[in-house]
């Protein structure tokens, strides 16, 4: 390609990424997006679109090795490749000229950016056709706040379509610096589940609070107790985090009120640490209760497992990495935050990796109001999958 091509095709994705970012939509009502996507690979000749999970797309894009030998699969293996496509209930504030159409909801976690670099690069492997083999590209609805796109993928049958392909998954990752790569052996990303508490005491008069059973005193000192599951009831070397993040009681400065709810998360690296968190969790909650004389129900749902890398295909992306000129980040920690990609890495081998967006600075922080996908980031992250798909099947 001359260069006049090249820019002309990054201009292309950019503005594939742009118009994307002015429509966003939340999980599972993805619509004009799936349509979107589904025009560009059209456009690009893939081999076969297939819809997923109501609003999710797997495309097919067979190499040089050819033929249909088994069940529509080509020789020469195979690989897929998966980007997220969902936005957040979040109200953009970063006053870009592409900023949301839509009041209330932004792609605030740079999932446009994410499509449009696959589209990039299904574009090219369409164009050249230069691997042995088959790539899939999936492009998943509903990541976000627990919602599990990803299980109902795997759930509704993506794993036979892609057969034994590994599958790979790519995030920007503010606070990494732009042109870096990462991607962990063996746990990357915690597990998340959510919890609600629901305390019941005996309200009555602010004045009396002797003829009362208050839930807020009990709910503050549950909020202090559920502490000490992380730093009394597991090792220091075990990753637990145990957040409570709403708390909700009473309309009225002179009454005590008859109940609280609070809420919140807890995430781990291990599913041992896990099943022990849950455990200890009701038994605090039960204590507490106890101590304070009120009653307490406690609804503990399990979302995203833990993000596991294989080994070998972390390897191969770091080496993908370096065959596209990122340079790969050392001494990474894993990330407390959760990605439902965990569901198709406990179904398939694969890897999960990210890719550097630069400082955090200025609202550049994932689900921030204040935050746009960098576009500088298009030609590394497709870079990146191209060099992964020679990797896996072979090119030139």
């Amino acid at each position: 390609m001359t260069r006049e091509t090249d820019m002309a095709d990054l201009d292309a994705v950019v503005a594939w990424r742009r118009e994307l970012h002015r429509h966003p939509e939340l999980a599972f009502e993805e619509v004009w997006t799936r349509d979107f996507v589904a025009a560009r690979l059209a456009e690009m000749g893939v081999d076969e679109i297939t819809p997923l999970a109501g609003t999710g797309l797997v495309a097919r894009i067979a190499g040089r090795a050819g033929g249909h030998a088994v069940a529509g699969r080509a020789g020469g293996g195979a690989v897929a490749l998966r980007a997220d496509m969902d936005a957040l209930p979040i109200t953009e504030a970063t006053g870009v000229a592409h900023a949301s159409l839509t009041p209330g909801v932004m792609h605030a976690c740079g999932h446009d950016g994410h499509t449009a670099m696959l589209l990039g690069a299904g574009r090219e492997l369409a164009a050249a056709r230069d691997f042995d083999g088959e790539v899939f590209l999936v492009f998943q609805p509903a990541e976000e706040n627990g919602h599990g796109g990803g299980a109902r993928m795997v759930a509704e049958g993506l794993m036979d379509r892609i057969g034994d392909a590994a599958i790979f998954g790519l995030h920007n990752w503010p606070g990494m610096e732009l042109g870096r790569f990462g991607a962990l052996p063996g746990p990357a990303m915690a597990s998340m589940d959510t919890f609600d508490v629901r305390i019941t005491g005996r309200g009555g008069h602010a004045a009396m609070p002797e003829q009362t059973r208050d839930p807020v005193v009990a709910g503050a000192a549950l909020v202090g107790a559920l502490q000490a599951v992380v730093s009394r009831s597991v090792a220091a070397t075990e990753a637990l985090v145990v957040s409570v993040t709403q708390v909700h009681a009473g309309d009225a400065y002179n009454l005590i009120p008859e109940t609280l709810r609070l809420a919140g998360t807890v995430r781990t690296l291990s599913a041992r640490v896990r099943d022990h968190a849950e455990a200890r969790l009701r038994e605090t909650v039960a204590g507490v209760a106890a101590l304070h004389g009120v009653a307490a129900e406690v609804s503990y749902r399990r979302s995203y497992p833990v993000t596991v890398n294989a080994a070998a295909q972390a390897a191969t992306a770091q080496a993908a990495a370096r065959d596209a000129g990122l340079e790969v980040a050392e001494g990474l920690a894993p990330s407390m935050g959760s990605e439902d990609f965990a569901y198709m890495l406990e179904a398939r081998r694969g890897a999960y990796g990210w890719l550097g967006a630069g400082p955090t600075e200025g609202g550049r922080q994932l689900h921030s109001p204040h935050y746009d996908f960098d576009d500088a980031l298009i030609p590394p992250g497709v870079a990146w999958w191209r060099a992964l798909v020679a990797r896996e099947l072979g090119a030139g």
